[in-house]
């Protein structure tokens, strides 16, 4: 964990990291890493976290560009002591258990829908759709000029329930749209 804290915060006090041009590989190995650094800069209420020793999941919604980047980022690795674990999902019904959800671009069409089934739900919702964040989820992992930049919808996070960290919002962009 200590690793991937360490690259999150580089990351973060940047504000971008930059990825090799046409590189669809190594910037989804980034987006891992973000992932996987997203779970120690939040926090979600009590009553929603696995019990015991119960794995914090990460999961991903409609087809996966990580490749195994994320399952390997994660292999091994405890979130307030409990374990991490990737699910995939083919529906936001689905997904309804985990604490981060990816939105996959294969969800661009019904993205809205999806949003709405997970509405006031305590999950992190992430995605690199364009306008993602404007459109009421959480974190977008925005890629400009081959940089990843983060915007951020607080008004999501705040009907999420899910808490962020001031060193996730200091470098990130803050936008509104409808939560």
């Amino acid at each position: 964990m200590i690793r991937n804290s360490v690259l999150l915060m580089a990351l973060i006090l940047s504000q971008c990291f930059a990825f090799a041009e046409n590189s669809p590989a190594k910037e989804y190995r980034l987006k891992a890493a973000f992932l996987f650094n997203f779970a120690g800069f939040a926090e979600w209420p009590a009553a929603t976290l696995p019990v015991g020793d119960a794995p914090m999941v990460i999961g991903v919604l409609g087809e996966n560009p990580f490749d195994g980047f994320l399952e390997d980022t994660v292999r091994g690795e405890k979130i307030n002591g409990h374990p991490l674990a990737v699910q995939f999902y083919h529906s936001a019904g689905e997904a309804q258990a985990c604490q981060i959800l990816f939105i996959s671009a294969s969800e661009a069409g019904h993205l809205d829908a999806d949003l709405a089934g997970l509405k006031g739900k305590s999950i992190l919702t992430v995605s690199d759709l364009q306008d993602f964040a404007r459109r009421g989820g959480i974190i977008q992992m925005a890629t400009e000029n081959n940089k990843i930049r983060l915007k951020i919808n607080l008004s999501s996070a705040k009907q999420s329930g899910v808490v962020l960290s001031s060193k996730l919002l200091r470098p990130a962009e803050i936008v509104s749209g409808k939560p």
